[in-house]
C-alpha cells in the first residue's frame, strides 16, 4: 500500500440553510446523504487519483455502513481492513452550510467508538509507505492513534489531519502525534486553537515538536497582521492558498485566482487537499508542487455540494493542472 488511512467514518447528513440561528428557525433550502469521515475522505480522494490506498476503520451493520463500504470500493481503496460492527449504528455527522463558506459539524460517533486495538491489523499498516491519521470523538480510539503511532516502524512515513476535534484536546495531548508526523495538516484557525500563536510562530512550535512539513490551509483570509514578513512564492497576483512550512524554509503559496474560487459550500476541502497533496508528495514533487496540487483537489471538491462528489480523477487534475499552470502534471 502506499496509503492507508486510520480514522472515523461517518454518513455525512448535509444541509444547506438560507442562515443560521440561535434558538429561532430558518429554512432548509438543501439536503444531501453523503459518505464522509475526514481520512476516509482523503484516502477516497488518493484513490480516485490512482495512489494505491486502504483504510482502516469501523462500521455499523446497517445501510449507512453498507454505503460507507461501497464509496470506497468504488473509487479503487481497499476496505478489507474495515470491521463491521453487529448491533451499532455508523458514525454520523450532522452539517449545516450556509453556502457562503460557513458550517458547523456536529459528529456521533457510532460504531467508531467500538473499534478496539484487536481490530487493528498493525502489520498491515506496516507494510503502508504512509499511515494517514484524523480525530475520532472517543477517548479510547484516540490512545489507540497514540500506541499506533509508537508502533510503527520509521520507515512508515505519518501524515496527520487533527482536524477541530483534536486541535482543542490541547498541545499536551496532540504533541507525540506532531512529534511523529512527517506531515501536519490544520487550517489557520486549528492552528491558533492547537498552539495559541499564528501562523509563523504556531508552525516553527510544531516542527520544534518533531514534525517535518507543516501545512497551514488559508481558506478564509487570514489577517495581514498574521502575514508580515512572510514571503510569498507561486503567483505574482491571484489567492493565498496555504502556508507551508519545513526547516530552513517557509512560504505563503500564492495561486491564480478563479471563478470557481467563490465562496461555496465547503465540506471536505480540507480532507481534498491533503489528498492532492499527498499525491504529489507520493510522487517527489516539492513542497510548492503539492500545495498546488491540494489547492486545485480542494477547487474541485468545493465545486460540488459534499465532501466526495467532485473530487477529480488522475486525468481530471492532470487537465486542470495543465489548463492553470501551462505545463504537463
Amino acid at each position: 500500500m502506499d496509503v492507508i488511512g486510520f480514522g472515523a467514518m461517518n454518513m455525512d447528513r448535509l444541509y444547506r440553510v438560507e442562515r443560521f440561528v440561535h434558538d429561532g428557525e430558518a429554512a432548509v433550502e438543501d439536503f444531501l446523504l453523503q459518505p464522509g469521515g475526514s481520512a476516509a475522505n482523503t484516502i477516497y480522494g488518493l484513490a480516485r487519483l490512482g495512489v494505491k490506498a486502504g483504510f482502516l476503520g469501523a462500521v455499523g451493520k446497517d445501510e449507512d455502513g453498507k454505503a460507507l463500504l461501497e464509496s470506497l470500493k468504488t473509487a479503487g481503496a481497499d476496505a478489507s481492513h474495515i470491521k463491521t460492527k453487529p448491533g451499532a449504528h455508523s458514525g454520523s455527522v450532522l452539517c449545516l452550510s450556509d453556502g457562503r463558506g460557513d458550517r458547523a459539524l456536529y459528529a456521533w460517533p457510532g460504531a467508531n467508538s467500538l473499534l478496539e486495538e484487536t481490530d487493528l491489523d498493525v502489520e498491515y499498516l506496516r507494510s503502508a509507505r504512509m499511515v494517514h491519521l484524523s480525530p475520532f470523538v472517543g477517548d479510547t480510539q484516540w490512545r489507540l492513534q497514540l500506541t499506533l503511532a509508537h508502533r510503527l516502524p520509521p520507515a512508515v512515513d505519518l501524515s496527520f489531519a487533527p482536524g477541530s476535534l483534536y486541535a482543542r484536546r490541547g498541545w499536551e495531548a496532540i504533541a507525540p502525534l506532531i512529534a511523529r508526523a512527517r506531515v501536519l495538516f490544520l487550517n489557520a484557525q486549528e492552528l491558533v486553537d492547537l498552539t495559541g500563536q499564528e501562523l509563523a510562530a504556531g508552525a516553527r512550535r510544531c516542527l520544534a515538536q518533531g514534525c517535518h512539513l507543516a501545512v497551514i490551509t488559508l481558506g478564509q483570509p487570514p489577517a495581514p497582521a498574521s502575514l508580515a514578513g512572510i514571503p510569498a512564492e507561486g503567483q505574482k497576483e491571484g489567492r493565498l492558498a496555504c502556508y507551508v512550512a519545513e526547516k530552513g524554509q517557509a512560504f505563503l503559496l500564492r495561486v491564480p485566482s478563479a471563478p470557481e474560487d467563490a465562496p461555496k459550500e465547503t465540506t471536505g476541502a480540507g480532507d481534498a487537499f491533503a489528498a492532492g497533496f499527498l499525491f504529489g508528495l507520493l510522487r517527489g514533487k516539492s513542497p510548492m508542487e503539492c500545495g498546488r496540487l491540494g489547492d486545485l483537489a480542494a477547487r474541485f471538491a468545493i465545486a460540488r455540494t459534499g465532501a466526495r462528489a467532485g473530487l477529480p480523477s488522475l486525468e481530471e487534475l492532470a487537465q486542470r493542472y495543465r489548463k492553470v499552470y501551462g505545463r504537463p502534471l
